[in-house]
């Protein structure tokens, strides 16, 4: 479509968490490949960031089943845990090692203030644990969904209550969390300003998941709070199976992403449209009135009558938002 999306038009799950690089110093950050999760952290401004590699090079004892390979050995920074607080964890991304992950990050939520290789006497010293996303299934090339952060989740916290019976509390980012789409606002004003010089959200943001559970429900519930408006919009090429009831109904359900924009897209027209059809009648009589308002191109792709309504898309899957908007 000969559009140009910059960086800062992207939210991933873990995009909100930048705005913590202040709050916390010392961080666990859980996930991913290899040194991504760190060097991502790193720049979203965290100035000292450790991952369960670094942990694991300081005393191998601590997962017994996992070894580190010579890169991830290579890789995996020298510390001393012994005076090393840590802060908070944050699970940027989903585990590779369920195992050895949840035992770094039990072992940091029974410490006492976050140090490894201390005990809590009561078990409410630790540090909090944030997850990017909340997705329990997501869907991958398998025939069937596979599981997610959010079952990740659901695990750690059953098993901090299996061996300390109280319940532990953690945070989620993502979808359906409005704070996700709390933020995803504040940065589409921010690049429209910065772009544009408009100081204001975008009227309608089309949000396209695949997701009923967490993409349309989340988009519904912030309409209800927001300023602007959000239309949600449901693919059935991913989680969503077709023929079936969506638990959390979409203003729209389409087949794929590329009927989504040209839904928005035509949406935007007919809006259009009428807007200049109300003004014409208004001013039907006037000297105005001589100047012929925009026409719709005709044609099977739906066009622009004045603004680009693809700017005003947000797409979405289980574990990234991206936003295009104007």
């Amino acid at each position: 479509m000969e559009i140009e999306v910059s960086p800062g038009q992207f939210i991933c799950g873990h995009t909100p968490m930048r705005e913590m690089a202040d709050k916390y110093k010392t961080v666990l950050v859980v996930g991913g490949e290899g040194e991504k999760c760190r060097e991502v952290a790193e720049g979203y401004g965290f100035t000292d960031v450790v991952t369960p590699g670094d942990i694991i090079k300081a005393n191998p004892d601590t997962t017994p089943f996992r070894k580190l390979t010579q890169a991830e050995w290579d890789n995996s920074r020298d510390r001393d845990f012994s005076t090393t607080v840590i802060e908070a964890i944050f699970v940027f991304a989903d585990s590779r090692d369920w195992a050895g992950d949840q035992q770094i990050i039990l072992d940091l939520l029974l410490s006492k203030g976050g140090v490894l290789n201390t005990r809590s006497e009561n078990f409410d010293e630790g540090p909090p644990v944030f997850f990017s996303h909340n997705d329990v299934v997501w869907s991958a090339s398998h025939d069937l969904t596979r599981l997610g952060m959010g079952a990740l989740r659901c695990s750690l916290e059953a098993m901090f209550k299996a061996v300390t019976g109280k319940e532990l509390v953690t945070t989620a980012f993502g979808k359906p969390q409005i704070g996700t789409f709390e933020f995803a606002t504040r940065l589409l004003k921010q690049w429209r300003k910065a772009t544009h010089g408009i100081d204001a959200p975008p009227e309608t943001v089309y949000f396209v998941g695949d997701t009923p559970e967490s993409d349309i429900r989340g988009t519904n519930e912030y309409n209800k709070h927001s300023s602007n408006t959000w239309y949600s919009i449901l693919v059935q090429t991913g989680v969503y199976q077709p023929g079936t009831q969506p638990k959390y109904t979409p203003n729209q359900t389409v087949d794929n992403v590329l009927d989504a924009v040209n839904h928005g897209i035509e949406r935007e027209n007919r809006r259009q449209l009428r807007e200049s059809l109300d003004i014409s009648g208004k001013l039907e009589g006037t000297a105005i009135a001589d100047t012929a308002p925009p026409t719709p191109a005709r044609g099977n792709s739906p066009t622009m009558v004045k603004d680009n309504p693809m700017e005003k898309l947000a797409f979405s899957n289980s574990h990234a938002t991206a936003q295009r908007v104007n």
